[in-house]
């Protein structure tokens, strides 16, 4: 049950920002497309990181 409400607060939150800032996340995916691969798989391992911290961090505390 927890996996199922994640994912849908990801979607709710990417959603959002698409419905937000259309302008901003058109430039932000195509810097993404105008990176090298390392340069994507670094941003994507340090993001992992944050998230993955931030969720064991919220879970310790519950």
């Amino acid at each position: 049950m927890n996996l199922v409400v994640a994912i849908g607060l990801a979607l709710a939150l990417e959603g959002a920002a698409y419905a937000l800032f259309p302008d901003a996340m058109r430039r932000a995916a195509t810097a993404l497309f105008s990176m090298g691969e390392r340069e994507v798989r670094i941003a994507g391992a340090v993001a992992f990181g944050i998230g993955a911290a931030i969720t064991l961090a919220a879970l310790a505390s519950a």
